[in-house]
């Protein structure tokens, strides 16, 4: 028989580490939905009743799950809860039984045409959180669905040995029901760096390569693979040369991440002495367990949209509350840096009638839907007001704001609430911080006069780098040319952090550019003062900083934004960090961020 050649799928490592074994490959195949209408009312009446009946069912499901999770998966119990919201969601619930009762589609049908609404909502919003967490919409609706079609079992049930999982897509549902022990690795078609999945695999320490886009379809069961989770290749049928070098790569890059994780607790602190702060950023609570193991000095975004999505009614202030007060108690007393409310008015539809919009991105969120609703501006407000009693140690951020006469509208709300609390003698923090999120071209232009007005800045740089380049990275044409070295963006922070040191306050940096280690040098020379970015990240970032110079970093920068273009950077990036950083360099070349290049296609 012919030997197969050995092939390579290209996908983003979530949790570092190497993993060598069998494929498990898991299949799940399309769900068949039928297109047909039901014309009478008692028809419709009973599917219906098919749709709730199927719903009651998987809720149970989740309940079940959520009592006989496994102790070291305890922290992801309340997300359970999440999914049971989902479940019982307006946008989802009560639409599918709309399209039933007054469209006459049959159950799949509504269910599908459901799910395709609740995608573009999604998407409209570019943060690639909330993009992750559609696919755990996906995930409650596609077990509805397949309650629907007569499918109970669950299809990890059958993996009887320790193997690689390859399969579409996994929840935390589905992770809780696997026997851990028997799975080497996670290998991926869907899912992103800040998905549940990868945060389980992490914590867990199992090596996992997520959006390969074509694992299920291009590895066979049985095949032997190699996982590497830090570079984000996967090896099908690889030869017995490739084996060796994987096998050397595994002992050399556990023995350097045990030994970087045994560093993480402690100060990033440059061989010159100069001190940058690392925190992380996170949406939920059970996120502040894998901050804290990682070496997180701080909470330097908290993401407050979760607690408005995906539930029946709108959240109520002690809610909020208790959900701030918590995350400060647990962070204490490191800082934690609350981010008002920062979705479309898409998302609060449920309860607010809103008509559609043609350009989200461009139109009513963030701080523009909480002054046109001052009344859930101040609810969130007090909350976070009140979260600070005491601690001291939160700090309110405002994102998205474009100019002078914005912020000073929103501290006029934030005084009025704080007199409010004064009058009703609830104690809150009369003196917490308040910033702002420069993320807009308008915010980097009067950065000098906003920084007079606040007490830090934090440089969000995923949408400042989307609205500066007018570039929509989820758009396959041109995602390419989302570039975070791109000249323009780099003189941006730099003019950024220079007003900001003028007027005395700090710059941190919480977009994904922050949690790319090769960056460190960029960072470190455009002088910010801290670097926020999700907790896996945070190890291998303290341990490039604690290497290097700040005194050597500021000449390369000096340099840098001489250059003309991103690849010029890119190739002088790529340069030093291979000569200041060999052992990084060799471990992680292979994921080391490329370039955006402006192709041109002849016609």
């Amino acid at each position: 028989m012919k030997k197969v050649k050995q092939t390579k799928l290209k996908g983003i490592g979530v949790s570092q580490g190497i993993a060598i074994g069998k494929a498990f490959v898991v299949k799940r195949g399309r769900i068949s939905i039928p297109y047909y209408l039901l014309w009478n009312e008692e028809a419709r009446e009973e599917e219906c009743r098919r749709f709730e009946e199927a719903v009651r069912e998987v809720e149970n499901e989740f309940l079940k799950l959520k009592q006989s999770i496994r102790s070291d998966l305890q922290e992801y119990a309340s997300l359970l809860d999440v999914y049971c919201m989902i479940l019982r969601d307006h946008l989802i619930y009560d639409e599918t039984l709309r399209l039933i009762r007054h469209k006459g589609l049959n159950v799949l049908w509504a269910l599908n045409v459901t799910m395709e609404k609740v995608r573009k909502i999604f998407e409209s919003v570019d943060d690639t959180c909330l993009l992750d967490r559609m696919s755990d919409v996906g995930s409650v609706v596609d077990r509805v669905m397949r309650r629907l079609s007569g499918q109970h079992q669950s299809i990890f049930s059958t993996i009887t040995e320790r193997a690689i999982l390859v399969t579409h897509d996994l929840s935390p549902a589905d992770a809780v029901q696997l026997q851990l022990e028997k799975v080497m690795a996670f290998v991926l078609d869907m899912g992103g760096r800040t998905s549940h999945t990868a945060i389980i695999a992490s914590s867990l320490d199992i090596p996992a390569v997520v959006a390969t886009e074509r694992a299920t379809k291009e590895i066979c069961p049985g095949d032997l693979l190699i996982v590497d989770g830090t570079s984000g290749d996967v090896i099908i049928r690889p030869d017995e040369s490739t084996i060796q070098e994987y096998v050397e790569l595994q002992f050399s890059l556990e023995s350097y991440l045990r030994e970087i994780s045994r560093q993480a607790p402690h100060l990033a602190i440059t061989k010159d002495g100069h001190r940058i702060r690392v925190e992380a950023n996170v949406e939920l609570l059970e996120d502040v367990v894998l901050a804290k193991d990682n070496g997180a000095e701080g909470i330097g975004l908290y993401r407050t949209e979760f607690a408005f999505m995906n539930r029946e009614d709108f959240p109520t202030e002690e809610e909020l509350y208790q959900d701030y007060r918590q995350m400060a108690e647990l962070m204490a007393p490191h800082s934690v840096t609350i981010r008002t409310l920062d979705i479309g008015a898409e998302k609060l539809s449920p309860w607010l009638p809103l008509p559609p919009e043609t350009n989200p991105a461009l139109g009513l969120r963030s701080v523009r839907l909480c002054l046109k609703y001052p009344e859930i501006f101040k609810m969130q407000l007090r909350a976070i007001l009140r979260a600070g009693a005491g601690l001291k140690n939160v700090r309110l951020m405002f994102p998205l704001v474009s100019g002078i006469g914005e912020l000073r509208v929103l501290k006029v709300l934030v005084r009025e609430t704080k007199e409010e609390l004064q009058r009703k003698r609830i104690p809150f923090d009369e003196d917490m911080p308040v910033g702002i999120m420069v993320e807009v071209p308008s915010a980097v232009a009067v950065a000098d006069l906003l920084a007079s007005e606040v007490d830090f800045f934090s440089i969000g740089t995923n949408d400042l780098i989307q609205y500066t380049l007018a570039v929509d990275r989820h758009n396959e044409y041109v995602a390419h040319m989302f570039e975070s070295l791109h000249p323009a963006l780099l003189r941006m922070i730099k003019f950024t952090v220079d007003a900001a040191h003028k007027a005395g306050i700090p710059v941190s940096l919480c977009g994904e550019m922050s949690g790319e280690p090769f960056y460190v040098p960029v960072l470190l020379g455009l002088d910010v003062d801290v670097l926020s970015m999700n907790a896996q990240s945070i190890p291998r970032v303290k341990n490039l900083i604690r290497r290097s110079s700040r005194v050597e970093c500021r000449k390369f920068v000096e340099n840098m934004l001489l250059m003309k273009t991103a690849s010029d950077i890119n190739r002088a990036l790529k340069e030093l960090v291979a000569c200041q950083f060999p052992e990084e360099y060799n471990f992680f070349k292979s994921g080391f961020p490329d370039p955006g290049e402006i192709i041109y296609e002849k016609r």
